[in-house]
């Protein structure tokens, strides 16, 4: 029989978190229930392993279906890591009239922190928004020296949707599930950074984000938990 890894128990630790709250299962998850009876028993202990064998081949997701628009919110997949830039680039906010900046800007080291080798550092964690296969929103989390860092034991967030799926509640639930997420795994607080003429600015204050620091054109907010 295998010996479990200790990422294999880590992963585990997420499924029990998804199935409380119902997300999706990552495909990694599944193949490691589908591949229970492989495991030491003596190792993995039986309760770990009734629960993998009882609930092997099983597939459980979160719908959401808002304003008629379907979608599953799950955990980002190790192959999607790329797709990070795509909503960092979405995520900055062009004043109106203004033109959109080339996307060589997000090989900026301010920027770069955000997504460079992301989800191999404790403290990485991303929700994304799946609308029948195709990821059209995205919120993360990273313990980073970032517009919005705070201190080092408080992970930063960023989050972004496509355009055409804005304005249908989507960015509001990624948030929900993410301030639930970092609250589960132990988080005091969340920061982020968002700049002053941005209409996010409303929706972080009804969600309880408070400004901690002002600059010139941003707010620096964080929650506590």
């Amino acid at each position: 029989m295998r010996q479990i890894k200790e990422k294999e128990y880590e992963a585990f630790e997420q499924y029990l978190y998804n199935k409380e709250r119902g997300y999706i299962w990552t495909p990694d998850m599944l193949d490691f229930i589908c591949r229970a009876n492989e495991y030491d028993s003596e190792r993995i202990g039986k309760q770990m392993l009734e629960i993998l064998t009882r609930y092997r081949n099983e597939h459980i997701t979160f719908m959401r279906n808002d304003k008629n628009w379907q979608y599953v919110i799950r955990t980002l997949r190790s192959s999607e890591t790329k797709l990070l830039k795509d909503f960092l680039y979405e995520a900055i906010y062009i004043p109106e009239g203004t033109a959109p900046p080339s996307r060589e800007i997000l090989e900026k080291p301010e920027l770069r922190v955000y997504t460079d080798d992301f989800g191999t550092r404790n403290g990485d964690n991303c929700l994304v928004a799946d609308f029948g296969g195709k990821v059209v929103g995205a919120v993360w989390s990273r313990i980073m020296n970032d517009y919005g860092h705070i201190d080092d034991d408080t992970p930063s967030l960023a989050i972004s949707i496509y355009k055409e799926y804005r304005k249908q509640g989507v960015g509001s639930q990624l948030l929900v599930k993410m301030l639930d997420l970092l609250k589960w795994k132990g988080y005091e607080r969340v920061s982020l950074s968002v700049q002053k003429a941005n209409p996010a600015v409303k929706m972080y204050r009804d969600f309880g984000f408070k400004t901690v620091a002002e600059k010139a054109e941003e707010y620096i907010m964080s929650m506590e938990f």
